[in-house]
């Protein structure tokens, strides 16, 4: 082949591989074209699933400690209570089931210990609920040298309802109660406590050996408020 073929090949040559060149690099910027731009700080996939309108945690590297939810406070039970006289209103009709041990007329105020009245009925959920941990008390507070007795009186509109439930418990369990049905002796007892009669249950009231009532306590007690009825109830073991 001569020089001037020679030089006009090579040129066709270059020619073409520009053409290549040229086409290749459209085809690779159209498809960046068609690419959606990348996510900026803070919009990737790890803060896309926060809930829509839910707010921004301050910190990243914010320490456990600082979102650490604070203990809840103690309940202040019986603080700024007087001493008020037990009850005297009557009117308790004492029920037991089969074989159970069977209670008293009546409950004996000031009579040298003291005297745990628990106000209660057998459709109430948190009644039934705390029955198992006020025996346990009990238990535990006779224990540590404390005499008190647990007494359980029913509002039941019904004793035919108290009694089934009686029947239906374990030996372990509540199996005699006294029944304070409707009437001007129910309203005579919780009116003597400071207690409404629309009061919600249960109701407790605590009465010292001297037979004076030194606590009320208006619904359920829970298992952090042993230490402040062991301390009321002069226990030396918490």
């Amino acid at each position: 082949m001569s020089p001037a073929r020679k030089s006009g090949a090579l040129r066709g040559a270059f020619a073409a591989l520009a053409v290549a060149a040229g086409l290749a690099g459209g085809c690779d910027a159209d498809r960046k074209a068609d690419l959606p731009p990348p996510p900026t700080p803070g919009q990737g996939r790890s803060n896309a699933v926060t809930a829509p309108g839910a707010a921004a945690p301050a910190s990243a590297t914010a320490p456990a400690s600082a979102t650490a939810a604070a203990p809840a406070a103690p309940r202040l039970l019986c603080a700024g209570q007087s001493p008020r006289p037990a009850p005297s209103a009557g009117g308790l009709t004492a029920v037991a089931a089969s074989g159970a041990e069977k209670l008293p007329a009546n409950i004996g105020f000031g009579v040298g210990k003291w005297v745990w009245v628990n106000f209660w009925a057998a459709w109430c959920k948190p009644c039934l609920e705390e029955m198992p941990r006020l025996l346990g008390w009990q238990q535990k507070l006779r224990a540590a040298g404390v005499l008190v007795d647990l007494a359980f009186i029913s509002i039941d509109d019904d004793e035919r309802q108290l009694s089934r439930f009686l029947e239906a418990q374990p030996g372990t369990g509540v199996r005699a109660s006294y029944w304070l049905p409707d009437g001007p002796q129910r309203a005579g007892w919780l009116r003597a406590l400071g207690v409404k009669e629309t009061t919600e249950l249960p109701i407790h009231a605590i009465a010292a050996p001297s037979g004076q009532v030194t606590c009320v306590i208006q619904g359920a007690v829970e298992d952090s408020d042993y230490p402040t009825i062991a301390a009321l109830l002069g226990s030396k073991k918490p």
